[in-house]
């Protein structure tokens, strides 16, 4: 699925009339209505359990009508162009889930500095879990250089520039870290939800450790393996996790740039030259010829939503937020829009001084904007803040989350069935090794 970075995947043309955005809003608003009436399940699986929640749901049933659009009558046929509209919208209501996660962070300060030198180390677990477990099992599978770009990073947008910049997008390093972000896109955060759900029930590991290993740099996979996560904690200490996955999400975001620009690349690149010749011999290769044509999908549309366009996504998120909260919380939709009033005012400020001032960096903005603000008794308003968004359950924020994902996926669906079954593996096991990583490092400090 889309990551959490702020760059906006290619929205609709304007041949898009309002009526058409208003369908993807309608059907968006029907999707996570659905998701949430038919709520949370799970199941046993050996000695631990599988939970699904309402955001799986809804990433799911968003990415099937995605695929059914031919099939499907006009009122609820959402087309290519318009799949990608919401891939734009996406990108604006991820401001929204930025703010909360600032919020939450600045509210349980505090409990997030009793976690101390382990948020720093994990980091660590992530820029170097994804080749620990990646790199190998790609060259046992015959994979070539594509193997670099596949594994250094959970492949984001920021990897994709890192990789665009030293090897070239139409290098086989590439093609890897392209199939690494269409596979994180489009699976990225199912797999990450039943993972992180099965690691849990094993009951084996500190929930705070858990909680870093959450966050992974990706504010959708952030949120669906948080969700995962809290889903088995008791009530009381969720709000405390999830600030400290949102603060590893964070440091992951801010700091892994650098990591993987300055460690866990080099370090992936100087692996493969050694391990190369020996795990390479018991494959055959499947480098190039496995992602041919991967590279055909371009770089990242980098620049922003019109503003009306992101007021829209605002307004869809205010919706949907309320409607969740309501169906699975009980929150009455009066306290939910004052909530998400003071949000959406935050996100209003900082976005016009980042049209103002076009290379502030909106998230690192945004996350210390709303930090600051969300520290109790910090500021003669914080109080009031912290005691109205703390009445917006997290979990409400992720369905929408990701049902606007799963239209922006299913674009990408018939690329990503090109790059066959070998990249595929070798980018969810690079997924499950920065979790497990940094889940990992955390624990060594609990």
């Amino acid at each position: 699925m889309p990551s959490a970075s702020l760059s906006a995947p290619p929205h609709a043309p304007a041949a898009h009339t309002a009526a058409h955005r208003l369908r993807l809003v309608a059907v968006v608003i029907a999707v996570v209505i659905v998701a949430e009436w038919i709520g949370s399940a799970q199941f046993a699986l050996g000695p631990g359990k599988v939970v699904l929640l309402p955001m799986l749901w809804a990433l799911l049933i968003a990415a099937a009508l995605g695929m059914a659009q031919r099939r499907l009558p006009a009122a609820l046929r959402i087309d290519t162009p318009l799949q990608a509209y919401a891939g734009g919208l996406l990108n604006a209501v991820l401001l929204l889930f930025v703010v909360k996660l600032g919020l939450t962070v600045g509210a349980f300060l505090p409990q997030v500095r009793q976690a101390g030198w382990a948020l720093f180390f994990q980091e660590f677990g992530h820029a170097f879990g994804t080749l620990a477990l990646g790199l190998p099992l790609a060259l046992l599978l015959g994979i070539k250089r594509e193997a670099v770009g596949a594994t250094f990073s959970v492949g984001r947008e920021g990897n994709l520039v890192i990789i665009g910049q030293k090897y070239g997008m139409d290098s086989p390093e590439g093609r890897g870290v392209l199939a690494e972000y269409i596979t994180g896109t489009v699976l990225g955060a199912l797999f990450i939800t039943l993972l992180a759900g099965f690691i849990t029930s094993l009951n084996i590991f500190d929930p705070r450790s858990l909680a870093m290993g959450a966050g992974v740099g990706s504010g959708s996979m952030m949120a669906a393996a948080m969700g995962a996560i809290a889903a088995q904690q008791p009530a009381a200490l969720v709000p405390q996790l999830t600030a400290i996955a949102a603060a590893a999400n964070l440091i992951t975001m801010v700091l892994g740039f650098y990591f993987t620009l300055f460690l866990s690349l080099p370090a992936c690149a100087w692996l493969y030259e050694r391990l190369e010749p020996v795990l390479g011999r018991f494959s055959r290769p499947r480098g190039g010829q496995e992602t041919r044509g991967a590279a055909g999908m371009g770089g990242v549309d980098i620049q922003g939503l019109p503003l009306v366009d992101t007021v829209l996504a605002w307004a869809l998120m205010a919706v949907t937020v309320t409607i969740g909260n309501r169906m699975a919380y009980q929150v009455p939709m009066l306290e939910s829009l004052i909530g998400l009033a003071l949000v959406i005012a935050i996100v209003a400020v900082v976005d016009a001084l980042k049209r103002a001032v076009p290379r502030l960096p909106l998230v690192l903005a945004l996350s210390v904007v709303a930090t600051v603000v969300g520290v109790p008794g910090l500021l003669p308003f914080s109080d009031a803040v912290v005691a109205h968004t703390a009445k917006l359950n997290f979990m409400a924020f992720t369905t929408p989350v990701l049902a606007l994902a799963g239209f922006s996926v299913a674009k990408d669906l018939p690329i990503f069935r090109q790059l066959g079954w070998r990249i595929v593996l070798v980018s969810l096991t690079a997924t499950a090794g920065t979790f497990l990583g940094a889940t990992l490092v955390a624990e060594f400090f609990h």
